[in-house]
C-alpha cells in the first residue's frame, strides 16, 4: 500500500493538490495522512501573552485543525468513499518541514504532495516558499501541483539529469510505478554542450534504464548549459505532463551563494514538478 501525506493549509489550491492525489492513486490502494501544522499561528496569536494563555490557544487550534481536517475527509468521500483508500488526520503543533520530516520517518511515508500556493500565496510567483522549503529540506519524494493546474494522466514526463549523482532505487520505483501505471514515457535529457560520458555517468545511466523497466524510457541531449532555458526549449517542442528533478542537497554555504536549482524550478513550474531527494531511508 502506498502512504501519501498531503499537507493542507485548507486553502483553494490545497484543496486542489488533494483532488490531483485522488485521481494520481484512484486505482492503487493507498493510506493518505492530511496534515496541518500550527505552531506558526500559534505563536502569532498568542504574542505576549502568559503560559497558560499559549496552552489555550494551542488547545483551541488543535481542537479548530482537527475539525477542518475531518471537514476535507468528509468532502473526499461524499457520496461514496474510494474502497481502495484509507484516510489519518494529523494535527500538530509544529513547523511544516519539521512536521513532515516527523511523519515521513515516523509512518514510512512514500511521497508527500501539495499544492504550490496558499491561502496567502502571491499572484507573482507559481510556488510558495513553504513549497519550496519542503522541497528542499524534507526527507521525501515531493510532487507540488501548480494552482489551477486541470488533472490529466502523466503521458510524458521530463527528467532532466546530468548522471552526476547516484540514483536511489526507492524513489526511482516510485516514478517506475507511476509510470508503469500510466503507460508514460520519460524523456530523461541531458543538457550539455559535451558529447561523451564519464564512466561514472556511464554507470548512473544504466543503473536508471534498469530501475525504470516499466516506462517507455527515451535518453536524449540538448545543446544547452543552462538548465531552465533547456526545459523551456524542449517543452516547446514537446508535450510535457510532468517534470522530475532531482534534489542535490547543496552544502549550506552553496545554498546562502548561490540559487539552486529547486529554487529556479520553484519559482516558474505551470505543471506538476516531482522533485527527489536523492537521501537514503
Amino acid at each position: 500500500m502506498k502512504k501519501v501525506l498531503i499537507p493542507t493549509d485548507f486553502s483553494k489550491n490545497a484543496d486542489h493538490a488533494v483532488d490531483y492525489a485522488l485521481n494520481l492513486y484512484r486505482c492503487e490502494r493507498t493510506h493518505f495522512y492530511f496534515l496541518h501544522a500550527y505552531a506558526d499561528q500559534a505563536y502569532e496569536l498568542g504574542k505576549s501573552k502568559s503560559k497558560s494563555e499559549m496552552d489555550s490557544i494551542g488547545k483551541a487550534l488543535h481542537d479548530q485543525t482537527t475539525a477542518a481536517l475531518e471537514k476535507t475527509v468528509e468532502r473526499i468521500t461524499d457520496p461514496l468513499p474510494n474502497p481502495r483508500h484509507h484516510y489519518e488526520v494529523v494535527a500538530v503543533f509544529d513547523a511544516l518541514v519539521d512536521a513532515i520530516n516527523d511523519l515521513v520517518e515516523h509512518e514510512n511515508i512514500d511521497l508527500v504532495i501539495m499544492g504550490t500556493q496558499g491561502a496567502t500565496g502571491s499572484k507573482n510567483v507559481s510556488v510558495g516558499s513553504n513549497t519550496v522549503q519542503v522541497f528542499k529540506y524534507v526527507k521525501c519524494p515531493v510532487l507540488a501541483i501548480p494552482e489551477g493546474y486541470v488533472y490529466h494522466e502523466p503521458k510524458n514526463i521530463l527528467f532532466p539529469t546530468d548522471y552526476q549523482l547516484p540514483f536511489k532505487r526507492r524513489e526511482l520505483k516510485l516514478l517506475d510505478d507511476m509510470a508503469g501505471f500510466f503507460k508514460s514515457k520519460i524523456h530523461c535529457i541531458y543538457f550539455t554542450k559535451f558529447d561523451t560520458l564519464s564512466h561514472r555517468q556511464s554507470d548512473n545511466k544504466l543503473f536508471l534504464e534498469k530501475s525504470l523497466s516499466r516506462a517507455y524510457l527515451s535518453f536524449g541531449q540538448e545543446d544547452d548549459v543552462n538548465v531552465l532555458d533547456g526545459i523551456a526549449k524542449y517543452r516547446a517542442n514537446n508535450e510535457v505532463d510532468m517534470i522530475v528533478i532531482i534534489n542535490s542537497r547543496n552544502s549550506f554555504l552553496e545554498n546562502m551563494l548561490f540559487r539552486t536549482t529547486v529554487d529556479k524550478m520553484g519559482l516558474r513550474t505551470d505543471i506538476p514538478l516531482l522533485v527527489m531527494q536523492n537521501v537514503y531511508r
